[in-house]
């Protein structure tokens, strides 16, 4: 691991000069302290995008972690809701929303002089990720994946460093809770995030919010899924989530689990 550490500080330092893609997840939070450690705060710029999809208290995270390391942090207001491939919620949809950022990013990074770079990390080799063919069309780079860091050893370097991201769990934009072939809008993005951040401010950690029409299906963290299992704890789950404008709730009793949603419904299908 350590070794995996100083190959990715010598690839920064072979950039010299860079603007990260800083979504404020584990990943990225890591490559922007790395980047600020690595280069000084001087030669780093963090861009963020910002659009409904993006829950406020993960911008307002996000920005609080920038300002810790003393590093310009640039929020771009992106416009992903007004593109027809991003509603229409296909399984490609993150390629629009990544698009959107790195053209933004081409042109800071250009002016600039800078290198682009994002957290794209082993773990997602593999995977479906439409945004990793977007981040290859713009040549941003992926040092985290190129120095071979996975997400365990992300999290353990964090926490050596003292990062206060190092155990955050696992998050996703807003979109990523509507079904693919459905429809992402403003209101239903809205939504979510209430519901969210309803059932948060329970207590709970890990949560995701599915919205499946007129009905939502909640899923905490294995380690909460108990808790949440209590009949008196239920209740405020539920009442909390009709509160945001869903007519029944259901509660997974097997808790959350990244891509769930979508495995699900294919095996309806």
């Amino acid at each position: 691991m350590q070794d995996k550490r100083e190959r990715l500080t010598a690839l920064l330092r072979g950039y010299g000069r860079v603007a990260v893609a800083f979504s404020g997840g584990v990943d990225s939070s890591f490559l922007l302290a790395m980047c600020v450690e690595t280069l000084g705060a001087d030669a780093v710029v963090a861009a963020t995008a910002d659009s409904p999809s993006l829950p406020r208290r993960e911008l307002a995270e996000a920005q609080a972690f920038a300002a810790g390391l003393g590093v310009r942090h640039v929020v771009f207001h992106t416009a992903e809701l007004e593109q027809e491939g991003y509603r229409r919620n296909a399984p490609d949809r993150c390629y629009f929303c990544k698009a959107t950022l790195y053209s933004e990013l081409v042109r800071l990074a250009r002016e600039e002089h800078r290198v682009m770079v994002y957290g794209a990390i082993v773990d997602d080799l593999g995977d479906h990720r439409p945004g990793a063919v977007a981040a290859q069309e713009f040549a941003v780079r992926s040092p985290l994946q190129e120095a071979g860091l996975s997400k365990a050893e992300i999290r353990e370097l964090s926490r050596q460093m003292g990062l206060p991201m190092w155990n955050k769990p696992q998050a996703a934009c807003l979109a990523s809770r509507i079904p693919h072939g459905q429809e992402v809008t403003a209101e239903k993005l809205a939504q979510i995030e209430q519901a969210e951040e309803a059932v948060k401010a329970l207590g709970f950690r890990q949560v995701r919010v599915r919205h499946l029409g007129t009905t939502a299906r909640v899923e905490v963290g294995h380690d909460e899924v108990r808790r949440c299992s209590v009949p008196v704890t239920a209740q405020a789950v539920t009442a909390a989530v009709k509160n945001a404008g869903f007519a029944t709730v259901e509660i997974d009793a097997e808790g959350y689990r990244q891509g769930k949603l979508h495995a699900v419904l294919a095996q309806a299908e």
